[in-house]
């Protein structure tokens, strides 16, 4: 990793400034800019996140905002309302005050004096949201958007929803890690004595997001504000759309592309084997020169340079190689292939059909029916939902998995088989009850058995016929149900074969049916997979090349990140039970301010009840600047009967040995499908 910092263009200074918004509430905000930039202005570029940037982003902004600032930019970021520094209560996510705000904002920039009036925006993850969701608004001095890891349809891929089902462990630990962040105060080296007056305020309003997102369970307005599927051509400026094999995001990348260029938005997309980490430092590698492909995209669309940066293919796209599973992996093999066009005309369906004894052909339908009793331990091995390269982040061999599914497998392949695209499974098929979900998983396996997981996917049978509906099933009526699995760009190697596995249970992905589910599968022509099959030799102009990595010199200080994956099953109990522990701890020298976070999930299952699932959340936030001492805990849990989830949250928020602040509130919410 190169740290660019005599190699700037221009020295860099940082002011701290306060952006007052029409209502009055105060925003906290960095600018890093060239020292010239008074009499030399200069574009700027904004990320705006909830996530405290003096303390939780410091490390990492301190390696892109003074690479922007040295590449003739003002490097922007702005904590959002209710959040770090800045005023105001964080209600929810992305929502319509969120939005409006960061129009202000750009507003703002753009009439300073230096700056040129022009302004990006960009961000991964919430970032990535919000910027292509402010994109939708058109405020006049957006002139282009950089957006990663980011879903253009709130329900259909984020931490709430997939496929209809409530994604159990990511909506519960997410929302309460939220819950805890959003809990911590201002600090006071930047606000000043109202700093505990502002803590207090943001304590008496802190919501919880997982009551909200539970009252949801359908593709309502809630979720339908905010996803820019809704209407592509809402856009009018440049963008540029990134994606990881590995990320929890990344089927964003296949519609968005799609939906912009209809649009006729300028849009380019590019997708590498990264997981949920800027694809400059992420695992796996290989990794790539980001922020110079983010300075090119830039110095196109708010300098107006002519350097080709709209010449390149709509997508680039990195094909991966079979690889023994692992649950990481320090680099993915593969190569990069690129497409003019998305969906590109090079792809081609192939279908594959199943068989009784258990073959996998594109031969063609063959009648008969597979029964399938559900296992609890089913999605034990699926890995993290959203990896950020940890060391139990991906999925390891999944034959435990296979083995506790219905499987279809091919034959060794004659030669290869490469993928881009999103596979589609269709299935005839009855269960014996009236609420069940079906998980879907398209793996590799290698000539020695091992099988790799390749894509996946979920879908609530009550959803059937579409998000926004719920249409219980009868038990034993057959239905037939159509569903895509995770955007995948994978080449199988000749020799080796492709499996589809098949189950009613996805635990702690997907929260689990209210009854054991066994899944009468019916053989034929309407069940099989689809797989968007590549012309191998269609590669569209000349070879992808990325420069290396770059960045700034991260913050003085560091950080230290522990984590554990566990699974055991008491048999005394009967229980399964699921740990997950990360703990991170960072110093930022030029402050002396200490701060972390401890967090510890737990995913409980009793063999053979379903309505005994539960989750469980603790965690630990604190902030430490010599006798200024914070801590904030947070114990939540999810649980559900027949009738309704009940989600139970407790707060503590506590100045050195004082506690300033508790919170204690259990909600039922019905269950609606799922």
């Amino acid at each position: 990793m190169t740290a660019l910092v005599s190699a700037f263009e221009r020295v860099t200074e940082v002011r701290d400034e306060w952006i007052e918004l029409s209502d009055g509430c105060r925003l906290f905000a960095r600018i890093v800019l060239p020292v010239d930039a008074d009499a030399d202005p200069v574009p700027a570029v904004l990320e705006f996140l909830p996530y405290r940037l003096t303390d939780g982003t410091a490390h990492r902004d301190a390696t892109h905002h003074p690479y922007w600032a040295g590449h003739g930019y003002a490097g922007v970021r702005v904590d959002m309302r209710g959040s770090g520094n800045s005023e105001g209560v964080l209600e929810d996510e992305y929502l319509p005050q969120e939005q409006a705000d960061a129009c202000e904002v750009i507003a703002w920039l753009a009439v300073q004096a230096w700056c040129s009036g022009s302004v990006g925006m960009y961000g991964k993850s919430w970032g990535g949201f919000n910027a292509l969701q402010v994109a939708s608004h058109r405020p006049p001095a957006l002139k282009a958007v950089i957006s990663a890891y980011f879903t253009d349809d709130r329900y259909a891929d984020d931490v709430h929803y997939m496929g209809g089902c409530v994604l159990a462990h990511e909506a519960l630990s997410w929302a309460s890690y939220m819950l805890g962040l959003g809990a911590l105060p201002p600090d006071p080296a930047y606000v000043g004595d109202r700093w505990r007056e502002l803590w207090l305020a943001r304590l008496r309003e802190q919501p919880v997001f997982l009551e909200t997102w539970l009252s949801h369970q359908r593709r309502d307005e809630l979720w339908r504000q905010g996803s820019i599927c809704e209407d592509f051509a809402a856009l009018d400026c440049g963008v540029l759309l990134v994606g990881g094999w590995a990320d929890g995001y990344t089927n964003g990348v296949d519609r968005a592309l799609a939906g912009l260029d209809g649009a006729g938005v300028p849009c380019r997309g590019i997708v590498g084997p990264w997981s949920h980490s800027w694809p400059e430092v992420s695992r796996p590698a290989p990794r790539i020169g980001f922020l110079q492909e983010a300075v090119r995209w830039w110095d196109h669309w708010l300098k107006g340079a002519d350097n080709g940066a709209m010449d390149e293919p709509m997508l680039r796209a990195w094909i991966q190689d079979a690889i023994v599973p692992a649950t990481r992996h320090e680099l993915r093999p593969g190569r990069w292939v690129a497409s003019r066009k998305w969906p590109s005309p090079h792809l081609s369906a192939r279908r594959l059909y199943p068989s009784v004894a258990g073959g996998l052909s594109a031969s063609g339908p063959r009648a008969g029916r597979r029964l399938h009793v559900g296992d609890p331990l089913c999605g034990s091995e699926a890995g993290a939902w959203c990896p950020y390269g940890r060391p139990t982040d991906f999925p390891p061999d999944q034959r435990g998995e296979d083995g506790r599914s219905l499987t279809f497998t091919t034959e060794p392949l004659p030669e290869p088989l490469e993928i881009l695209g999103r596979p589609t499974v269709a299935l005839e098929l009855s269960v014996d009850r009236p609420l069940a979900l079906v998980a879907a998983r398209l793996c590799d396996v290698s000539p020695e058995g091992r099988s790799l997981l390749v894509s996946r996917g979920l879908l609530n049978l009550t959803h059937r016929d579409g998000h926004d509906r719920v249409v219980a099933l009868v038990p034993g009526e057959p239905v037939v149900v159509q569903f895509p699995l995770d955007f995948a760009g994978h080449r199988f190697a000749a020799g080796h074969a492709v499996r589809l596995a098949l189950s009613p249970t996805y635990w702690p992905f997907a929260w689990p049916s209210p009854e054991p589910v066994t899944l009468d599968v019916r053989l034929g022509e309407q069940t099989y997979v689809s797989l968007p099959e590549r012309d191998a030799g269609a590669d569209d102009g000349p070879p992808v090349r990325f420069g290396e990595p770059e960045r700034a010199a991260p913050a003085a200080g560091g950080t230290e990140i522990a984590d554990e994956r566990t699974l055991t099953t008491d048999l005394s109990s009967g229980e399964i039970r699921s740990t997950v522990v990360s703990d991170e701890r960072s110093h930022l020298a030029d402050t002396g301010l200490w701060f972390g976070e401890r967090q510890q999930s737990s995913h409980v299952l009793p063999v053979g009840d379903p309505r005994g699932a539960r989750l469980e959340y603790h965690a630990e936030h604190h902030l430490r600047r010599g006798e200024w001492q914070i801590r904030v805990l947070v114990s939540t849990s999810l649980t559900a009967d027949a009738e309704a989830f009940t989600v139970s949250s407790e707060l503590d928020a506590y100045e050195g040995r004082v506690r300033v602040h508790a919170l204690r509130r259990s909600v039922r919410i019905p269950r609606d499908g799922n």
